[in-house]
């Protein structure tokens, strides 16, 4: 069942996918139903002995193309809707102990190449309003397939965070004229301190209003809309800085860092988000220092205000130091 419900206390839309419950749950790795199937082996969901980069739908999507009318309709107050999307699973590599930032920059750049079509595909359908490439790595973050992988989700709906922040940003190109993306990317650059890689095409940088401790921005220095928009050169600038990046996160601590990886990009609802949509990548890991975890309790959670325990200046100086010593 994939079904919509409108929360009109918040207005917004709660997806839900019962059968979800059923997915697999952190295998034994000789099961790993990501890995290329053998033979004589166990069959996985790439029936081929080995494989670079792999797309597939989802066994248990969030959202299906499909997706049947619910029953019952709700009332005007709070309706339902079907949760017409597409989710599909993008695979790093054939090598199940791999991460992101142990593949060669020519393999991230492949993986740029990958998510530039995919957005464009799948943006192309008319009950995809948005495309949400994203990565969830480490079991801290709540992954149950520890091989390297990210998935997509094509939502018929602009999702709340994104909406939320392209609104911010036409409310100050209304007002200035500008791009806040851009505006940002300069204030992060004349202050410096919170830069931590600066390519020739993209800078990462801790926020200065991060809400996680060693979260990091990757923006493009150009103001286009999508990863789609991206030249050659750019691309190839993309993978350079997402490779140093994350092997300066794993050198922070001296183990693999767990993380959220999204992209905020323009939505493919047919609207004008010429000059409003920045493309860029934002990275949320949850620890504080090598043994602490940033949680979301009661504030973050319940009220929305995240209080965060370090400054980004701060942490922005050791991921700094961590991508010079890698």
């Amino acid at each position: 069942m994939n079904e919509l419900r409108w929360d009109p206390t918040l207005g917004e839309w709660v997806a839900y996918a019962t059968h979800r419950q059923e997915r697999t749950f952190l295998p034994p790795a000789e099961y790993c139903p990501l890995c290329p199937t053998k033979p004589g082996g166990f069959p996985t969901e790439v029936p081929r002995e080995s494989y670079e980069i792999v797309v597939f739908e989802n066994r248990f999507p969030s959202f299906v193309p499909d997706a049947p009318e619910p029953e019952g309709s709700g009332n005007g107050l709070t309706p339902k809707a079907a949760g017409r999307g597409v989710c599909e699973v993008v695979l790093y590599t054939d090598e199940h102990d791999a991460t992101l930032a142990q593949l060669p920059e020519r393999r991230i750049r492949q993986l740029v190449e990958v998510w530039a079509d995919r957005y464009r595909e799948l943006g192309a359908l008319d009950f995809v309003d948005y495309v949400f490439i994203f990565e969830n790595k480490g079991e801290a973050i709540g992954v149950t397939l520890h091989h390297p992988h990210g998935q997509i989700y094509g939502y018929p709906f602009v999702p709340p965070r994104p909406k939320r922040e392209l609104e911010a940003a036409r409310a100050h190109r209304e007002k200035t004229g500008g791009c806040l993306h851009c505006d940002l990317l300069a204030q992060e650059h004349a202050e410096g301190k919170r830069i931590v890689v600066k390519g020739e095409h993209f800078s990462a940088f801790v926020p200065f209003y991060a809400h996680f401790p060693y979260e990091v921005h990757v923006y493009s220095r150009r103001c286009v809309g999508s990863i789609a928009g991206l030249d050659a050169e750019e691309r190839r600038d993309l993978a350079r800085t997402l490779k140093r990046l994350l092997v300066g996160y794993d050198e922070l601590f001296g183990f693999s860092l767990p993380y959220m990886m999204v992209m905020h990009q323009a939505p493919t609802d047919g609207g004008d988000y010429e000059g409003v949509a920045h493309f860029h990548i934002e990275f949320y890991p949850p620890n504080r220092t090598a043994d602490k975890l940033k949680y979301l309790a009661g504030s973050e959670t319940g009220a929305g205000a995240f209080i965060v325990d370090a400054l980004p200046e701060e942490t922005a100086g050791r991921l700094r130091e961590a991508v010079a010593r890698a």
